[in-house]
């Protein structure tokens, strides 16, 4: 929001009453509340627009326009009046938010927020809302619909098909989004309060997505194609993911999908082999997968003896200018290695050095060799879907090295 807008705003809302205010003054109580104390511009806006009403002996402040807007047009920083249908509530993710979820009409959706202090009345999922005088505020780049303690919120009968519009991976922004997707990989939860996490994608591309634990979300099957509606687009240091919970999943087990790797692909040599990598032990309890300690503890499910072994690389490729994290899972490390998940099993189960013994040969397996890496560009980690070994270049090759050495000289 810009303060100069919202002075501007008040300003009119004042004119509707008859009432005259220079929005110069506006804007400096307006900077003072933002700049000075730390308010928001939302709660700054309210409390200035309620003090000019006390000021000019008003009742309460004045309404906002009561023209009706389609939830597709809204944008940042305007107050609101809509008409829509819940399509989806989701679990509050503070106890300070009393409500959120999704709402839609025929134009679009949009995801809204009602606070604890705003003292609005709980919303049904399926049924038709009007809301007059709410906030459209954004939060990393993701518009959403906030409810104030002036916000009017009336049930209704409207009949009206809303159908969901479907976008490609690569055409999604921050906001609300419905897709076509297959469950392309599972992930290592890191969070105990997190169902599922992974990757989905189309013909486009691929992206993250989360599940977090709530009462009825189910997981996705990995291979299954799936109709998502109104799923919560974020994004966050400029890579977009979505968010399921509040979205509706359906599973379209005639359909198929072959999923695009996103384009990106990196060639150089691997310098590091990091820790973490090798043969691990995961944790066996439906939907954990974190990789247990040596002495098979879990830090959510504590000691599992019937663990399942898995094999991955944690490391780092040199292009000669940028180093980039990868990481290669089960089918790529058997692939560039020629070591299977099954005999590095049997070497750790043999071997005096057990699982260090298999991290040695999947490091001398691919140290100082040349590979280009395609995959899933997730930021600050490549994940590796295809590994092609690369001819020896013995002038790069030795340009590396000495990298690698002054690195740990400096160090």
């Amino acid at each position: 929001m810009d303060l100069s807008e919202a002075a501007q705003r008040i300003s009119r809302k004042f004119e509707s009453q008859k009432v005259k205010i220079d929005p110069a003054e506006v804007e400096k109580k307006l900077r003072t509340l933002v700049e000075d104390f730390g308010v928001n511009l939302t709660e700054a806006e309210k409390t200035v627009s309620e003090n000019l009403a006390r000021d000019h002996n008003l009742a309460s402040m004045p309404a906002t326009s009561s023209e009706m807007r389609e939830i597709g047009s809204l944008l940042p920083g305007e107050w609101a009046t809509v008409e829509g249908k819940i399509v989806g509530v989701a679990k509050p993710a503070s106890a300070a938010i009393s409500q959120s979820g999704t709402i839609a009409d025929a134009t679009g959706a949009i995801q809204f927020t009602a606070w604890e202090r705003a003292k609005a009345p709980q919303m049904e999922e399926g049924q038709w809302y009007r809301i007059e005088s709410a906030v459209v505020d954004e939060y990393r780049g993701t518009p959403k619909l906030n409810f104030h303690s002036g916000t009017t919120i009336t049930a209704i009968e409207k009949e009206v098909p809303i159908m969901p519009q479907m976008v490609r991976i690569s055409d999604m922004r921050p906001g609300v989004a419905s897709v076509k997707v297959k469950m392309v990989q599972e992930w290592e939860a890191r969070h105990e309060r997190i169902l599922q996490t992974g990757i989905v994608g189309d013909e486009s591309g691929t992206i993250k997505f989360t599940i977090w634990k709530e009462e009825g979300m189910e997981r996705l099957e990995p291979g299954m194609v799936y109709n998502i509606f109104y799923a919560a687009v974020d994004e966050y240091q400029g890579r977009l993911s979505i968010t399921l919970n509040g979205a509706k999943c359906f599973p379209d087990e005639e359909a198929e999908i072959t999923v695009g790797t996103g384009a990106a692909t990196v060639t150089g040599a691997i310098v590091n082999v990091g820790p973490g990598s090798g043969l691990v032990k995961r944790c066996p309890v439906e939907g954990c997968n974190r990789v247990l300690s040596k002495r098979n503890y879990c830090p959510v499910h504590e000691v599992q003896d019937n663990f399942r072994y898995d094999i991955r690389i944690k490391g780092v490729l040199d292009d000669g200018t940028t180093a980039h994290n990868i990481l290669m899972q089960k089918d790529v490390v058997e692939a560039v290695t020629g070591l299977s998940l099954d005999e590095a099993v049997t070497i750790a189960q043999e071997s005096p050095l057990g699982l260090d013994d298999v991290f040695y040969k999947i490091r001398d397996a691919v140290m100082g060799r040349y590979f280009a890496c395609s995959g899933s560009d997730l930021g600050d980690t490549l994940l590796v879907r295809e590994c092609r070994p690369l001819s020896f270049d013995t002038d790069r090759h030795t340009e590396l090295l000495n990298q690698i050495g002054g690195e740990s000289h400096a160090e």
